[in-house]
């Protein structure tokens, strides 16, 4: 009976430690719990029914530089995810003519909802990207990570009211467990009645909802610095958007810690997650 009781005990204890010290967070590689099984064509976006794309499995030889030359960050965008995930065996989506792709943006130019705001942020769940909106005009959009199934992004209007340029995670660690995960450029719009809180910051996009809940975007130097890769950060756009939504232009030096803030830009969050193609 003593030996059960142990058992048991050790069981819990384990358990709880998984819980709370998970393993990495965007780990690149194979998944047996992704829904995509590793083909990135198998995800559906609204906005890609009318784009001519094929589907392209990624061989041992290859890259997104490689396959594309100069073109590789639209690629890049068009599958939202970034150089550090795409590995051989996996399949991505290649559209037709890459040229026209450059120009690829799934959230409308002009949003009403935003056309009283200096600055209006806009998630798009089914998207899984986020625009920068001055007045109802779109001037900025990238992919984003939102959070996985099970884990969602709240739906939602909020405001952004707190930022801090080196934010780090306070659950969730790196792929070696020795730091505690980076979220640079972090912005927070939420925090849920569980005290949970919600942030837009950089973060690793593996082409799918990911995160247990934030919103992360391309930050090529946070992954050159955590993981030394890429070896030449191009892709930054957590950098331009905290700049444009909580930069020192709009408030006063950056402290580079968190700091509560006032008159924050909007933040509004839609959609429902892509569904995936059996």
């Amino acid at each position: 009976m003593l030996r059960k009781v142990l058992f048991f005990i050790v069981v819990a204890v384990f358990g709880s430690i998984v819980v709370y010290n998970p393993a990495a967070t965007s780990k690149p590689g194979p998944s047996p719990l992704d829904p995509a099984h590793e083909d990135l064509s198998r995800i559906e976006y609204p906005s890609l029914a009318k784009i001519r794309w094929h589907a392209h499995f990624v061989r041992p030889e290859e890259s997104l530089e490689s396959l594309f030359g100069k073109d590789w960050p639209f690629v890049a965008r068009f599958n939202r995810i970034d150089r550090r995930h795409v590995y051989p065996g996996m399949t991505i989506k290649v559209p037709d003519d890459v040229a026209a792709a450059r120009a690829y943006s799934p959230l409308p130019a002009e949003y009403p909802p935003a056309e009283h705001h200096e600055k209006y942020l806009l998630i798009d769940l089914s998207e899984q990207w986020i625009g920068a909106y001055e007045y109802g005009e779109l001037v900025f959009s990238a992919p984003a990570a939102t959070g996985a199934p099970g884990h969602e992004t709240p739906v939602g209007v909020y405001q952004i009211d707190a930022r801090d340029m080196t934010h780090s995670s306070s659950l969730y660690k790196t792929e070696d467990q020795t730091d505690q995960y980076p979220m640079d450029n972090a912005m927070r719009f939420h925090v849920g009645e569980d005290d949970v809180a919600y942030w837009i910051h950089a973060r690793d996009l593996p082409g799918k909802p990911a995160s247990h809940g934030c919103v992360g975007v391309y930050d090529e130097a946070m992954q050159n610095r955590v993981y030394g890769a890429p070896a030449h950060p191009q892709l930054l756009d957590s950098e331009k958007l905290y700049a444009w939504a909580v930069g020192e232009e709009q408030y006063e030096d950056d402290p580079e810690e968190a700091e509560l803030l006032e008159d924050g830009p909007t933040v509004e969050v839609r959609g429902v997650l892509p569904t995936y193609r059996k």
